[in-house]
């Protein structure tokens, strides 16, 4: 994972604004810069027992490790780097329902059923982490209210679908905007309309999975870092090896996502780790009204999506674009200054502060991959650019799975997932030539 960091001025002789102190254990984000304190959580060193071993400090492995400590088990968290290292400390921090792959596509191929399963809980995971926020006192900045923008007449068409769809599912708390609207809330001229979505909204993405992770702690909860496993031993129990210890489990969970390497071969075959980019601008002061004046999040309908947002100190957060295989852009800003500017040409003069990249997990489905690879060992993988809320429902839903209510569990579990075209030499090409065609389709229908 490479990352950059920029603080460069933006006019000849303008002093750099003073920035916060960086977090070194967590790549140079604004997210690090601004990170929870945090207390020492050494390696796992020599044997010990858990009901349950949880492998990754990530929102999946956080949420299934707090919903299970609530519920009365002995949990552990293995993490090889640190809480949140990950997509989960890097991502644009949205609250956006729902699937990668919506609920009419998910009903026109794997039907009625398999539809009704997964759209009563497509709308959850937000209403978990809003639940988490409140419940532990969690300071992670969050701010209601998410919008959808199309850019072009044939988006504007879907966004009409999608609010009848969410509408169909029992999501009613949806308004559409039409372009004056839509300017008023953005401050842009780009978009014709939008979906304003008043029960999504935004976070401080690292503090959240930082808060989760003492909420989870305050339970009795054991979090390990820098405890990379390096072998999962399938028996009952189950044992996890890392370097320095091991550790005894009556079930283990998964939930390495992206960042799992090659630890379990089967997962790694049916996915492939990508690359979003995003960027930090200098605190905007006054200015941020010119272009966010609700404080809403944003996401347009394109299928390479730019998203932006403020942070709690009126930075500007914009990201976009996707790098397949997870290659590391040596130059973040200069991928995402022109995306920024075509949305924002007023901030033509604004300061880049900070330029990191994250990976996320696609599958060849874009539908999350959740499963068993024994009896007791369970996962779950592929968020596919959308896992901010359903990490979150998916922890929960392990969890009800492993006290054997396994319905829910059950309706991802049975979706079909298949390898790359090509096998994991071809699959970065193919996959990046069917994402060429869908941008120059959104590029061409203005």
């Amino acid at each position: 994972m490479q990352t950059t960091v920029f603080s460069q001025p933006g006019q000849p002789g303008q002093a750099p604004h003073p920035r916060p102190a960086m977090n070194d254990a967590h790549a140079p984000s604004y997210y690090a810069a601004t990170a929870l304190p945090q207390p020492a959580r050494p390696p796992l060193r020599g044997r010990a027992e858990a009901d349950v071993a949880v492998i990754g400090a990530g929102y999946t492995g956080l949420s299934a490790a707090l919903h299970l400590a609530e519920a009365g088990f002995r949990v552990v968290v293995l993490e090889a780097r640190r809480v949140g290292w990950g997509a989960s400390g890097r991502n644009g921090g949205q609250l956006v329902h729902s699937y990668s792959r919506d609920l009419d596509v998910i009903e026109a191929r794997h039907g009625v059923d398999t539809a009704r399963a997964l759209g009563s809980m497509a709308f959850e995971g937000a209403a978990i982490i809003k639940q988490r926020i409140r419940h532990y006192g969690i300071d992670c900045h969050f701010r209601p209210g998410g919008l959808f923008a199309a850019i072009n007449s044939r988006q504007v068409d879907q966004l009409a679908h999608h609010k009848a769809l969410w509408e169909r599912f029992g999501h009613a708390e949806l308004d559409m905007l039409d372009a004056r609207q839509c300017e008023a809330a953005v401050g842009s001229t780009r978009y014709r309309a939008a979906l304003l979505d008043h029960s999504a909204g935004h976070v401080h993405p690292l503090r959240l999975a930082q808060g989760e992770a003492q909420a989870f702690e305050s339970l009795g909860g054991v979090i390990h870092e820098d405890s990379t496993v390096l072998r999962i031993e399938r028996g009952e129990p189950a044992v996890v090896q890392t370097a320095d210890g091991e550790l005894q489990a009556r079930y283990v969970i998964v939930a390495g996502n992206a960042y799992l390497g090659g630890l379990v071969p089967e997962l790694a075959a049916r996915t492939m780790p990508c690359g979003s980019q995003v960027v930090a601008t200098e605190p905007l002061g006054k200015r941020f009204a010119e272009i966010l004046p609700q404080n809403l999040c944003v996401e347009d309908c394109n299928f390479l999506l730019d998203y932006f947002r403020l942070s709690a100190d009126r930075r500007l957060l914009y990201g976009g674009g996707v790098t397949y295989g997870a290659r590391d852009p040596a130059h973040v800003e200069a991928m995402i200054r022109p995306k920024l500017l075509k949305t924002f040409p007023q901030l033509r003069d604004v300061r880049i502060d900070f330029g990191w990249t994250g990976n996320f997990l696609l599958t060849l489905s874009r539908l999350p991959e959740v499963g068993r690879l024994s009896p007791n060992i369970y996962y779950s993988q592929g968020c596919s650019g959308h896992g901010v809320t359903f990490t979150h429902l998916i922890g929960k839903v392990l969890a009800e799975a492993l006290q054997g209510q396994a319905e829910r569990f059950d309706a991802f579990a049975s979706l079909p997932h298949y390898p790359f075209p090509g096998g994991r030499l071809l699959r970065v090409p193919f996959t990046a030539l069917g994402a060429f065609w869908y941008d120059l389709r959104d590029r061409l229908q203005r």
